[in-house]
């Protein structure tokens, strides 16, 4: 079973406690109704749906039930790294950094 770190809770629990929220770090345009249908298409509907490492929200609702954002690699299904909402977006390297951390001191190990 697939383990996801809650940021809020700061313990990893099952998959099934969780529910995916979409894609993270979109802005909601300041005049909607000025929007083009066009624009608003792409606003509301089109993601980026990458294949690699995905910014995605998630919430934990079967748990504390708030929302935060993860980085997850959409081939392999692993979450590199969670983070609470209204942090800023780690790039992908700040991302790999802080899963190897968090390996380390899930482990206790100083070399994992």
């Amino acid at each position: 079973m697939l383990l996801i770190h809650c940021p809020y809770c700061e313990e990893e629990r099952p998959e099934l406690e969780f529910r995916n929220a979409g894609e993270a770090h979109l802005v909601r345009p300041a005049d909607m109704a000025s929007m083009s249908d066009e624009e608003f298409e792409g606003y509301f509907f089109i993601r980026s749906n990458p294949k690699g490492l995905a910014y995605e929200r998630w919430r934990h609702i079967h748990g504390c039930g708030r929302f935060f954002n993860a980085v997850r690699d959409t081939v392999s299904d692993k979450f590199v790294t969670t983070y609470k909402a209204g942090e800023p977006k780690p790039s992908l390297k700040e991302a790999a950094n802080a899963n190897k951390a968090a390996r380390k001191s899930a482990t206790g190990k100083a070399g994992a």
